[in-house]
């Protein structure tokens, strides 16, 4: 392409990650000419494998981790070379009130072990039950709500009479999370393990009125209609890669290292290539980045408050899977499933109080699992041999606001406190399981919802691109529309927001 080039797409994407490479494939197997363009060098945009530490033979997904919003009628449609496994323990969580020496473990393949757990914690089954009973509710709301979100947005009432039990509907849609939590169990850790899913990535309090932790809920456990949350075998870049093979086969012209730089209504796309101006059209263009990020590229005023991102991302390469100080829990236990950290439902609030008064967390709730435990395949073979494992650890409560100053400082400062907590729960430093690049280094490094911005083209490193909206209509002109439009009628986004 030339500076002067004109050449007109049935449809231009901007943005390749798997929402664009989805996209893209649809489109060229319907027959469309398809132009899909990506800012970095590398196809998924969040979802990828890397080599996040030179020298070492490892590919970390290293800004998302698991799948399960990817309906499989997507995966046969494409016909994509992709495989899942299902993690059998779903958490284990050690409990901070004994410094961790005995905790909860949620094993699926090992219900008898789970209810022994629940009862060591407890000291009956009504918690146990709760549980129970609370994620039966959402299984079923799963199944009738899941399939929806491929298809053409219902009114709130019609989504209600759909998923047709009204106490759920309560639960979920009507009341903030942290009253259920309270009503139902009885012990501070079972609810604080519950409403861990309300606030990833999302900044809210269990009992906000605008039921931000509700939505943020409610997409975690409706995943795949199961709410099941699944390992990609070969890393997120799996995932991405698959999309991508099949947007080329279908015969999409992909092409990275093209930062689209505007967007005009007439269907205009100006991007650059090494700093040299470009500029295709399209019948429609597709747009796979925040709505914030389309005003942009539109040249007006953001149309709604800027999106605030809210996590700490940590990536670890380790010599060995850290110490216990459970006795009664293997360490592959306890790291294969999600392994919560100082994550009560007091810890949370207290957590939330800290940030929102401006401060990093003292005593920050994270969570973390170890992909190799489930897919040894992201590692080379000697890695495998000397029983070197990954772990990603994923902290909450820490709002891209924290970070809008001294940002080096303040990412430090988190990520001492974030290992902090972690170290509080473990019988030994996990810094003694680090290994070390060949330069000598830590396999470490940290993500805050800044980088998250700078490198990802996420505003304010909003991991959904914007507060999460719930799966209906929630303006009457919106019923039957896909939630995609915008007021360009040839302007679509097809990223997460």
């Amino acid at each position: 392409m030339t500076a002067t080039d004109h050449t007109t797409y049935d449809a231009v994407i901007a943005g390749g990650g798997h929402n664009g490479l989805v996209a893209a494939a649809y489109l060229a197997r319907a027959g469309r000419r398809v132009l899909l363009l990506e800012r970095r060098d590398e196809l998924g945009g969040a979802a990828v494998s890397e080599v996040a530490f030179p020298g070492m033979d490892a590919r970390l997904s290293r800004y998302s981790y698991l799948v399960s919003l990817l309906p499989q009628t997507i995966v046969a449609e494409l016909g994509l070379d992709l495989r899942l496994v299902r993690r059998r323990v779903a958490s284990y969580t050690p409990d901070p009130r004994v410094d961790g020496r005995h905790g909860l473990l949620v094993d699926h393949g090992d219900p008898a072990a789970t209810r022994a757990s629940f009862r060591r914690l407890t000291g009956d089954g009504a918690d146990l039950a709760a549980w129970d009973a609370l994620y039966a509710q959402t299984a079923r709301v799963a199944q009738r709500v899941f399939p929806t979100l491929t298809e053409p947005l219902r009114s709130r009432d019609e989504l209600r009479a759909l998923i047709d039990d009204d106490d759920a509907w309560t639960i979920l849609f009507e009341t903030p999370l942290g009253d259920t939590l309270t009503r139902d169990f009885s012990d501070d850790l079972v609810a604080g393990v519950v409403l861990t899913d309300a606030l990833i990535g999302t900044f809210a309090a269990a009992n906000d009125a605008d039921l931000r932790q509700n939505r943020c809920f409610l997409y975690h456990v409706i995943g795949g209609g199961t709410g099941d949350w699944d390992v990609p075998v070969g890393g997120m870049g799996a995932v991405s890669g698959a999309l991508a093979q099949a947007a080329r086969t279908a015969g999409a012209e992909l092409r990275t290292n093209t930062d689209v730089i505007a967007i005009e209504a007439d269907g205009e796309v100006r991007f650059t290539i090494n700093n040299a101006e470009h500029t295709v059209n399209g019948r429609h263009v597709l747009v796979g980045a925040a709505p914030a990020e389309l005003d942009r590229l539109r040249g007006r005023p953001a149309r709604e408050p800027a999106p605030e991102g809210a996590q700490l991302k940590v990536n670890l390469l380790l010599s060995r899977l850290p110490r216990l100080r459970d006795p009664t829990v293997t360490p592959e236990q306890a790291f294969a499933g999600t392994f919560h950290v100082n994550e009560t439902a007091a810890q949370l609030q207290r957590a939330y109080d800290e940030a929102a008064a401006g401060a990093i967390p003292t005593l920050p709730p994270c969570e973390s699992y170890c992909h190799s435990l489930s897919d040894p395949s992201i590692l080379g073979p000697e890695l495998r041999a000397a029983g070197a494992h990954t772990m990603t650890v994923f902290g909450l409560h820490m709002p891209a606001r924290l970070f809008a100053g001294d940002h080096a400082t303040a990412r430090a400062v988190a990520l001492t406190a974030t290992l902090r907590s972690l170290d509080s729960v473990l019988a030994e430093p996990i810094a003694d399981c680090l290994l070390l690049r060949p330069d000598g280094e830590p396999c470490l490094e940290v993500r805050s919802p800044v980088d998250l911005e700078d490198e990802l083209r996420m505003p304010g490193g909003n991991i959904f691109h914007r507060d999460l909206a719930w799966p209906f209509a929630e303006r009457p002109e919106e019923v039957g529309t896909w939630g995609v439009e915008t007021e360009d009628p040839n302007i679509l986004l097809c990223g997460a927001g």
